[in-house]
Parts: C-alpha cells; sequence; structure tokens
C-alpha cells in the first residue's frame, strides 16, 4: 500500500545522540522511532521514494545541555527502508526545541502536533511530508 503524506507521530522519550558510545542505544532509540511511526502507517505499506521533508520538534523535560542537530541522524535512520528507501530523499529537515521556559503557540498545530505539545515531556514529534517546499510557498 502506498503511504499518505504527511505523516507524522510522536515518540516517547529523550532522543539519542548519534555520538552517543553505546551502539545498545543507539539501536534501542531507533526501535523507539520505528515502532512509534506504526502508528501513522499503513500495513503493510512501501517505502516511499519521494522527494522529502522532515520537521523534528523536541520538547524536553528541561533545558538541554546537547546540541540539537545530534538528535537528527538517528531519527531519519530509523525511518529509512521503513518510510522512506534512504535518507538521501530527505530535501529539507527543520529541526527546533521547545524547552519548557520556553513556551510557543503554534497557530495551528496539526491534532498530533497538538497531542505532543500536552504530553508530559521528553517527547519527539516528528512530521514527514512529500513536499519539501510546502513551508516556502
Amino acid at each position: 500500500m502506498e503511504l499518505s503524506f504527511p505523516i507524522e507521530f510522536v515518540v516517547v522519550g529523550t532522543p539519542v545522540s548519534h555520538q552517543a558510545k553505546r551502539a545498545k542505544s543507539k539501536a534501542e532509540w531507533k526501535d523507539i522511532v520505528r515502532t512509534a511511526s506504526l502508528t501513522a502507517l499503513p500495513n503493510p505499506h512501501f517505502a516511499s521514494v519521494d522527494r522529502l521533508a522532515v520537521t523534528l520538534y523536541y520538547f524536553p523535560a528541561d533545558a538541554i545541555a546537547g546540541d540539537i542537530d545530534n538528535i537528527v541522524k538517528l531519527v531519519l535512520d530509523a525511518c529509512a527502508r521503513h518510510i522512506y528507501v534512504d535518507d538521501a530523499q530527505v530535501e529539507r529537515l527543520v529541526v527546533q526545541k521547545f524547552e519548557p521556559e520556553r513556551l510557543f503557540a503554534f497557530s495551528n498545530p496539526s491534532e498530533r502536533l497538538r497531542e505532543a505539545g500536552s504530553m508530559s515531556a521528553p517527547v519527539l514529534y516528528v512530521r514527514i511530508s512529500n513536499d519539501p517546499f510546502e513551508d516556502l510557498l
């Protein structure tokens, strides 16, 4: 079955950096992301070959000490060969953190984004679109 975009899902937990020393931690995080994505996908489905845009919004429980860019690689890898064939298809990537003391009111959040923002942190909101220019028009 073909995928219907956009795909949105929420991952509960603290993202693991691609620079983490323990391979087991990285593998476990990728499994958590993949499992969370199943809630948004038909079963069975084909991995997309489309050009893509990925949005990652991280809602940590507290201010984070690490770099926000370190959470990207494992999330993209978790979706490869599952939602899309290869992460080279990702042409646009938006990553942002929303720490508790820096609240933000989204003007028109989707149901899934609203869910992510209302959950107990830490959570990661993931949105994958087959229109890499959607926010640029």
